[in-house]
């Protein structure tokens, strides 16, 4: 069984040990190294490759919302706090889960079992980009070519994603954030946490709701209406 690579970022001694000793009774994953210094960290990132980081929040200096958003390609992020209250700051960064002190090890087990799965499906993806202007995702044993002009919107629904096109939809095996790689700007916007839209689809805006040419409406995550306003030209 191949092994995920993981390193864990956390100030705190004790916190650092727990979480490398519920690594070690884990036999698919591997500790790498493990950092008290978020900066350290993200030093060693720079030169490495890890599949999950486990990282606490609130550090001195540099958090690690911080960390993750220092990284342009990072790998599953699983934080750690003592605050639930930040873990959707956890979530808007992208992170896998979320786990809160004193971890247990029945709760630690089910986020690493998440994030396998996670990369299962990355690895193994049902999305393949041709060229600058069309995919092909795999649905019920098939092929199917998309051109990225017809796509109206994307929405996650759990481990799958749902494809809105003009006149038909579909499902695949899948997940936003990397779909995200995929539908980018000026064309594509993720407005909150489970759709990613097509800005030449918008219909109408109020406040921040948005209406597509299919009646769909989506709100946008608070967070997210000022620059959808700007992408879509309203001042």
């Amino acid at each position: 069984m191949e092994k995920l690579k993981c390193i864990v970022v956390d100030d705190e001694p004790i916190a650092r040990d727990i979480v490398e000793s519920f690594i070690g009774e884990i036999p698919f994953l591997e500790l790498e190294s493990s950092f008290a210094e978020p900066a350290k960290a993200l030093v060693y990132l720079q030169e490495n490759t890890v599949d999950i980081i486990f990282s606490d929040i609130e550090m001195p200096k540099f958090t690690g919302l911080e960390l993750a958003q220092s990284l342009t390609n990072p790998p599953v992020i699983i934080f750690i706090t003592a605050h639930r209250n930040f873990a959707l700051d956890g979530f808007e960064t992208g992170a896998a889960d979320y786990l809160v002190k004193p971890v247990r090890f029945d709760r630690f087990l089910k986020a690493v079992n998440r994030a396998k799965e996670y990369l299962s499906l990355k690895k193994n993806a049902a999305i393949h980009q041709v060229n600058s202007d069309r995919i092909f995702i795999k649905s019920e044993g098939k092929l199917i070519k998309i051109l990225l002009s017809e796509i109206l919107y994307v929405e996650a629904q759990g481990d799958y994603l749902k494809f809105v096109i003009n006149g038909a939809s579909y499902t695949i095996l899948g997940t936003l954030k990397a779909m995200e790689e995929v539908l980018k700007l000026p064309m594509f916007f993720r407005v909150q946490r489970s759709f990613i839209l097509n800005l030449e689809a918008v219909r109408s805006l109020n406040g921040n709701v948005v209406e597509l040419i299919d009646g769909k409406t989506i709100s946008a995550a608070l967070n997210k209406k000022e620059e959808l306003y700007q992408l879509l030209g309203i001042k």
